[in-house]
């Protein structure tokens, strides 16, 4: 059996909604779909999102500030479990986090914090980092299966961006953050996309005020990786950048089991 997992930062969950958001998942027909940056609560939006047809969802929204980043997880398996948050309250009130246990493999769709405020959000968005992927170790010595997808908002290596020389000092390329990407794949965690592209140009963000996707002046930030104890079930992993309702594209993994 084929699990096919779509993760997508959408950019504000009712404007997508406008841009053929339903006839998207009609067509690609996912088992499990992930979308962050909603900007919306639970009570902004209609049944259509809130009970939608053939699938279970779950929202974390941001409790700090209207309108602000968001994750919703939509199911057609009802989970063993699932929540919003991973515990820390610094965090969670944010919204970046929904956790879904399916049995064979935890999920968690995460909308990981945008450093480029300044200082301050570079620190908490490190943070972040540190806090989460501690939770996600703890679950692992209890023999959970991990896929940590969505928009990781950080760029890897020099491949994953189009202009690498111009933004080392720019927050999402930074070392200080690019770091952790090393360590997590240090930790036995895989970069499924690179397991099957090894080639430059593919980026999953692309930015709208400089119309920079007519370009493909874009990054590499949106990302599925996987507990290398499931890297025999992944079948493929690939991105969709003609997909253009958003400013990042959509990316999809396909599982096994």
């Amino acid at each position: 059996m084929t699990i096919k997992i779509i993760s997508w930062n959408v950019n504000g969950i009712r404007a997508i909604q406008k841009k053929g958001f339903f006839d998207y998942v009609e067509k690609e027909n996912p088992d499990i779909l992930c979308v962050q940056e909603t900007k919306a609560e639970p009570s902004q939006l209609d049944e259509s999102l809130t009970n939608p047809k053939d699938y279970n969802v779950i929202y974390h929204s941001c409790s700090r500030k209207k309108g602000y980043s968001g994750v919703a997880t939509f199911s057609k398996q009802k989970p063993v479990s699932a929540r919003g948050g991973f515990g820390e309250e610094k965090f969670d009130i944010e919204g970046r986090v929904t956790e879904t246990d399916f049995g064979d493999f935890v999920l968690f769709n995460v909308y990981f914090p945008n450093g480029g405020m300044g200082e301050e959000r570079v620190k908490y968005k490190l943070e972040f980092y540190e806090a989460f992927f501690n939770y996600c170790n703890k679950l692992r010595e209890n023999g959970k299966k991990l896929v940590i997808c969505g928009d990781y908002n950080t760029a890897h290596q020099d491949i994953d961006l189009a202009r690498p020389d111009d933004n080392r000092k720019t927050s999402g390329f930074m070392d200080i953050e690019r770091v952790w990407i090393d360590k997590i794949i240090e930790d036995g965690y895989v970069d499924t996309f690179r397991e099957f592209n090894k080639e430059g140009g593919n980026y999953t963000w692309w930015s709208m005020q400089t119309r920079a996707r007519d370009r493909n002046v874009g990054w590499r930030i949106d990302y599925f990786f996987v507990d290398k104890i499931l890297m025999p079930k992944v079948k493929n992993m690939y991105h969709q950048p003609s997909h253009q309702a958003s400013d990042h594209c959509p990316i999809i993994l396909e599982l096994d089991f």
